[in-house]
């Protein structure tokens, strides 16, 4: 079924170019960037040199492949401020991320960055449904995490109104929700989850509010929450997609009239998938980890970025550039319990396929002796309060067993038993085997 297009006036020239049209560009700005990074990074300058290869031998798209990568522990190793390609007096603004698992990645931006990134969160909304003059309310946390920055002054710049509400207070977000009456939220999945539950508490009908798009994103999230928000929500629920690293939320995003993949915005990030093992560069299509490359980042170029994100590369449907599938696991996320790798989101889809228990379920992971095993922490729905715990278990490990292959206890829970979100990203994995 053909995809039915946006007026040809609403979209930017390059979102429907040919494809020789943005190759030409790409491969313009990577040669641009590799130039930046070499000469004005040392730590770039000395992993090119390192790799035998010079920006120079960039003649085309393909000979990407044969730069070295970046990774997390690159930026950390180079914390705060050693892998800036500007000085940093130049820089207009910093985040970070969280630094749970070590020191944070740094992340800067010049002026020029902050104004590039505005367009392209801009340009998600737009692509999510939002024109201006649409109210968004913005839930993400604001500060140091790039979420809550980001969709504000993408929205601000495509003339929204914004409610910079940020995470937590889950009755002032319903409160502001219903006295405000905004057209789109801009939330992590799992939180909005949390705001629904709360509506749901206060005797509200969720489909009855104003909200017509949720944006959703910062953490993976599957088909199986789409259809449970949409249902409880009322409302399109969209996919952006964006890491610190690479600039924030609105590295792509979905297209509302087709919700078939967030688009990746190739003016200005480079994609690869590559296998997570070897590090060879895969055809699109097949499943691998997620890498990028910035083409026009001043203050912070990263070139070849594992990601860790396993996804695949699809064609172009609603815009000129290519989709990414949604994100499988990561590669530093997957659990090998007993042989048997195990990503959360495959027992997120088989949770939310039991109508008595809500989204919301946490897999602890202990070592007893050799072995792993691994704990499903549910809830029940507060409508199904009185349900069979232990029948709900017995099907739900039967599922897990049969269809992910391992073994696992299931603990269903009272309702709101298991740990919310307040500001940011769910907690699904509590990892308490010996390190």
């Amino acid at each position: 079924m053909p995809v039915k297009q946006p007026a040809h006036g609403e979209l930017e020239p390059i979102e429907t170019a040919s494809r020789d049209e943005l190759q030409a560009l790409q491969l313009q700005r990577l040669q641009a960037t590799l130039q930046h990074a070499y000469a004005n990074v040392p730590h770039y300058k000395a992993a090119f040199d390192a790799q035998g290869v010079h920006p120079s031998d960039c003649r085309a798209l393909a000979d990407l492949a044969r730069f070295p990568f970046t990774t997390k522990k690159d930026l950390r190793d180079h914390y705060p401020f050693g892998m800036f390609a500007v000085p940093r007096e130049k820089v207009g603004r910093v985040h970070a991320s969280s630094g749970t698992t070590g020191k944070p990645t740094v992340v800067g931006y010049t002026q020029r960055d902050i104004d590039t990134w505005a367009d392209l969160v801009a340009r998600s909304i737009r692509a999510s449904g939002g024109r201006a003059g649409d109210i968004v309310h913005v839930a993400y946390g604001y500060g140091l995490f790039t979420g809550g920055l980001g969709a504000h002054y993408g929205a601000e710049r495509l003339g929204c109104t914004v409610i910079p509400m940020s995470g937590g207070q889950t009755e002032k977000q319903v409160q502001l929700i219903t006295d405000f009456r905004p057209d789109i939220i801009m939330v992590t999945p799992s939180y909005m989850q949390v705001i629904v539950e709360e509506m749901e508490r206060q005797g509200l009908d969720a489909r009855a509010s104003s909200l017509k798009v949720g944006i959703f994103g910062a953490e993976p999230w599957t088909e199986a929450m789409r259809r449970d928000i949409e249902s409880r929500a009322g409302l399109d629920a969209v996919d952006i997609y964006g890491l610190s690293e690479v600039m924030g939320p609105g590295v792509a995003n979905e297209c509302i009239e087709s919700k078939d993949g967030p688009v990746i915005w190739e003016d200005h990030f480079y994609p690869e998938i590559i296998d997570p093992d070897t590090g060879a560069v895969l055809p699109d299509g097949e499943e691998g980890e997620l890498v990028f490359t910035t083409l026009s980042k001043e203050a912070l170029p990263v070139v070849r970025y594992r990601t860790r994100d396993l996804t695949r590369l699809l064609p172009p449907t609603a815009r000129s550039m290519r989709r990414m599938g949604k994100i499988v696991g990561r590669s530093d996320d997957m659990l090998i319990i007993r042989g048997v790798n195990v990503f959360p989101t495959q027992i997120e889809e088989l949770v939310l396929a039991l109508p008595e228990l809500s989204g919301q379920y946490q897999l602890v992971v202990t070592r007893a002796g050799p072995l792993d095993e691994m704990e499903v922490r549910v809830e029940l729905l507060p409508a199904h309060a009185g349900a069979a715990a232990d029948a709900i278990a017995h099907q739900l490990q039967h599922r897990i067993k049969t269809l992910i292959g391992v073994s696992t206890t299931v603990s269903v829970g009272a309702p709101d038993s298991i740990e919310r979100t307040l500001v940011g990203k769910a907690r699904r994995l509590i990892d308490q085997r010996p390190r």
